[in-house]
């Protein structure tokens, strides 16, 4: 089978390989940043004001005032009052649960991701999270503790699916709870310039919540935000892991924050091209939530018989080697309807066989 592991170029719409051009339905740029044009050039204005990257510590006394105003930028943006920004999704969530478990019951959601656990993967009997959540509720208004701080993926990318936080509210007064919610595949990309879940029913005065995220995905960014209230931010940057780690690159952060124009654009594209998708295999077995621009299969064939129409999506075990096979199609902002339309007709002419 041809292998894909040793490229040398953009994972963008067409991967070339051998002299042949493989539609490319796979990765996690929904938004197609990675090689939109007029995104690159904002990225090399950035690079051309502050070089490649920044060899100092956030705590160092010179400090790029980009940090800061990007931090500012994406608190307000996507709805907290303060944001700490790391070099990587993975060191937010490290950063999170590590500054804050102390004095609190740590209890993780099923298929929490790997950058969320403390040191190895955490015992999580593997229920649906309906049920799991029902049941985490009744522990903490039960239980002699009264300061807890549960751990749970926004959206579940891979199945996919969206997660309801709401039954949180029943929460005892008396109880202290400290909701920390991992957006890596949400924020930007379900909703625009938002995250993914509606937390207003959760805002009450013994709920504290945390939103962190990679920004690598819908935003293009490689980076990681912490978003909470300005006491929680204020805790995160004393922390040795936000103090010790070297900071992203700052010409990615103007780009970040000078590029919401092409943000919206692409956004915009993504969101049709999924409706369009969703509308032509309406009628196949593949999982889909609206709006998300993912449709995923556990068929084991399906990304060998796609392969075979020059067709090339996501199929690896996830989150583990040991993980089961996961099948993952992706919509981007750079596929255009012909694209679309002609995956969706070759998953409706052949489902009987690789669906």
């Amino acid at each position: 089978m041809t292998s894909f592991r040793n490229l040398d170029q953009t994972t963008e719409r067409i991967i070339s390989l051998d002299g042949i051009n493989y539609l490319f339905f796979g990765g996690t740029a929904y938004l197609g940043l990675l090689s939109n044009p007029e995104y690159i050039e904002l990225y090399k204005s950035g690079i051309d004001k502050y070089g490649l990257n920044n060899g100092t510590s956030r705590t160092n006394n010179v400090q790029l005032g980009i940090y800061d105003e990007v931090e500012s930028h994406l608190a307000e943006r996507f709805g907290f009052k303060s944001a700490a920004l790391l070099s990587s999704g993975y060191l937010a969530g490290q950063v999170v649960v590590r500054s804050l478990e102390a004095n609190r019951t740590l209890l993780y959601a099923p298929g929490s991701h790997p950058a969320l656990w403390l040191d190895q993967n955490p015992i999580v009997t593997e229920i649906e999270f309906e049920t799991w959540s029902k049941n985490t509720v009744d522990f903490i208004n039960n239980a002699v503790e009264t300061d807890f701080i549960v751990v749970s993926n926004c959206i579940d990318n891979l199945t996919p699916q969206r997660y309801d936080f709401s039954i949180f509210k029943n929460v005892n007064p008396n109880k202290n709870l400290l909701l920390v919610l991992d957006d890596s595949h949400g924020i930007g990309v379900l909703h625009k310039n938002k995250i993914s879940t509606d937390l207003q029913n959760l805002r009450k005065s013994n709920i504290e919540i945390v939103v962190l995220a990679s920004l690598a995905k819908g935003m293009g960014t490689d980076a990681g935000v912490v978003l909470a209230s300005k006491e929680i931010i204020a805790q995160i940057k004393k922390s040795p892991i936000f103090n010790g780690a070297s900071p992203t690159a700052p010409a990615a952060l103007y780009a970040l924050i000078k590029g919401e124009k092409i943000y919206t654009e692409a956004f915009d594209r993504m969101k049709e091209n999924t409706q369009l998708m969703a509308k032509l295999t309406s009628e196949t077995n593949l999982s889909h939530i609206p709006d998300f621009p993912v449709f995923s299969s556990t068929k084991p064939f399906l990304s060998r018989n796609l392969l075979k129409h020059n067709i090339l999506i996501s199929s690896f075990p996830y989150p583990l080697a040991t993980s089961p096979l996961l099948n993952r199609i992706v919509i981007s902002a750079l596929h255009t309807e012909n694209d679309v339309r002609h995956l969706s007709e070759i998953l409706c002419s052949e489902k009987s066989l690789i669906l």
